[in-house]
């Protein structure tokens, strides 16, 4: 695995890919960690609301924001000098959408998307916002799965 530490041609050198896919992981690790302080607040001891209040799913959707962008960025890293694939291509878009579309599944009530003319004031995480939810976790999860360069492992 020597590969040359100069940029002659303009490509990266090793240690630039290397610090790249560890910030990739840090950044990962942290979005980790903001989601699981956000599903069980009480831990810290930073439950404020008895339900799953507008705080908690922010701070979970920032988590989740930092989750993606570093699985992104680590597994752009593997592809080094190589041409990604158009199916890495479409990965990248698709956890870009599944992002915006879990995003817009979590604050739908917030902004009367689902039911604009409700007269009560109450926040409720039903049924079809649980599954723009889910839709758009495993729309993120595909997107990862697409850009993983397979004939480079299997080889």
């Amino acid at each position: 695995m020597n590969q040359p530490d100069t940029k002659s041609n303009g490509t990266e050198t090793l240690e630039e890919r290397r610090t790249r896919d560890f910030t990739g992981i840090v950044i990962s690790s942290f979005g980790l960690a903001i989601i699981i302080i956000s599903l069980k607040p009480g831990w810290l001891g930073l439950n404020l609301s008895p339900g799953f209040g507008f705080v908690q799913l922010i701070v979970f959707l920032t988590g989740l924001a930092f989750l993606s962008g570093g699985g992104y960025m680590s597994l752009n890293t593997i592809w080094k000098h190589e041409e990604r694939s158009i199916i890495a291509d479409f990965g990248s878009r698709l956890i870009a959408t599944g992002y915006v579309v879990t995003l817009f599944a979590g604050i739908s009530d917030h902004i009367g998307i689902i039911d604009p003319g409700s007269s009560e004031k109450v926040i409720y995480f039903g049924p079809w916002e649980e599954a723009g939810f889910e839709i758009g976790l495993l729309v993120i999860i595909l997107g990862l799965l697409m850009m993983v360069p397979y004939k480079k492992i299997c080889k």
